[in-house]
């Protein structure tokens, strides 16, 4: 599957951020982290915010829902124009209803799962989303180190998915950067969200364009 780049506004400046969209639109994705101090232990965006952002950023939202009660909010976020939507398995009692919801939206079903969240409850389901996201750092806070005990699960995952014959995105969140995209690649991942990877950079389209070349490089 073709690799996409999906940078996380969570560490930009917020204080410039259409600025700081505009710096990333060599991206394929603005991934934006929504956290409500509940599910994870920080507190970002709300939906009023994140619209702001989708009407501004050059590129289109990828948005990650780190909050309770999935399958009550996450529709919101279709429904504001969201291009792809991520809710957590763990916060959501009905995943199957809710992806469907938000496809009928308009919007692209994202399945979350924690680092110590086994994939294999939702293999049978995989056809009902649009992509599988494996957190590689626990979620909550950016800046984190990418953990290497994760990687069996995504290749686990990206076999079941071809096992399938589906398409279905296989995305990698945590810790991605220049040392450790290949692994991710190598592991079966094609969606990668990096963070202070690419926001730490002075080029910030050098270094997507960096990370891109190395998940190339890792599938070939």
């Amino acid at each position: 599957m073709s690799i996409r780049i999906h940078p996380s506004i969570l560490s930009c400046d917020f204080s410039r951020l259409s600025e700081e969209l505009d710096a990333i639109s060599a991206a394929d994705m603005a991934h934006v982290d929504v956290m409500d101090n509940h599910f994870v232990p920080n507190l970002t965006f709300g939906p009023p915010v994140v619209e702001r952002i989708r009407e501004v950023s050059p590129i289109p939202i990828d948005a990650h829902l780190m909050i309770e009660q999935a399958d009550r909010h996450a529709p919101v976020y279709a429904d504001m124009g969201c291009a792809s939507v991520s809710f957590h398995a763990e916060a959501s009692a009905a995943p199957v209803r809710l992806a469907r919801e938000i496809r009928a939206l308009g919007a692209k079903a994202s399945l979350a799962i924690r680092p110590a969240t086994p994939i294999e409850p939702y293999i049978d389901l995989l056809a009902e989303f649009d992509q599988i996201l494996i957190m590689t750092v626990e979620p909550g806070f950016g800046g984190q180190s990418f953990l290497d005990v994760c990687l069996p699960k995504v290749t686990r995952t990206r076999q079941a998915i071809d096992d399938a014959g589906l398409e279905v995105q296989l995305q990698v969140d945590g810790g991605v950067s220049a040392t450790t995209v290949a692994r991710a690649v190598a592991a079966g991942a094609n969606v990668l969200v990096a963070g202070s990877a690419v926001y730490s950079a002075e080029d910030r389209t050098a270094a997507i364009e960096e990370l891109r070349e190395l998940a190339h490089d890792a599938q070939r």
